[in-house]
């Protein structure tokens, strides 16, 4: 059994810290618990930390685009935080669309930036 990432709720926000590369499996777990979180906690905002991930396939990739739109659909604003250069490069040379997803370097500044976009 894959391990699942940890969401934790901080006010009107979802907290997410992937620690570990992700394999196929535990990313659609990822999509599933996330999108079910949301829903559940009636979250409008969601800071992803991907500080921990050096490095991303296509499958990933594609399926961390998707959770960010799925999120947009449901009406949560989203933040990654931490992407590693390499990463960054994937995405793009991936042509993995991000457009209108806010970004930060760190944790911290991520739910600054969310907070701003959530008009708090």
């Amino acid at each position: 059994m894959n391990p699942r990432i940890p969401i934790l709720k901080l006010y009107n926000c979802l907290l997410i810290s992937i620690q570990w590369e992700l394999d196929d499996q535990t990313a659609l777990q990822f999509q599933e618990d996330l999108l079910y979180k949301i829903h559940e906690t009636g979250a409008n905002g969601v800071v992803i930390d991907l500080t921990s991930v050096d490095v991303i396939d296509s499958f990933i990739a594609k399926v961390l685009g998707d959770v960010i739109s799925m999120s947009k659909l449901m009406g949560a604003k989203v933040v990654l935080t931490g992407i590693q250069p390499a990463v960054a490069i994937t995405l793009i040379e991936l042509g993995i669309q991000l457009e209108d997803v806010q970004t930060a370097l760190d944790l911290e500044k991520g739910l600054e930036t969310l907070q701003r976009e959530l008009g708090e």
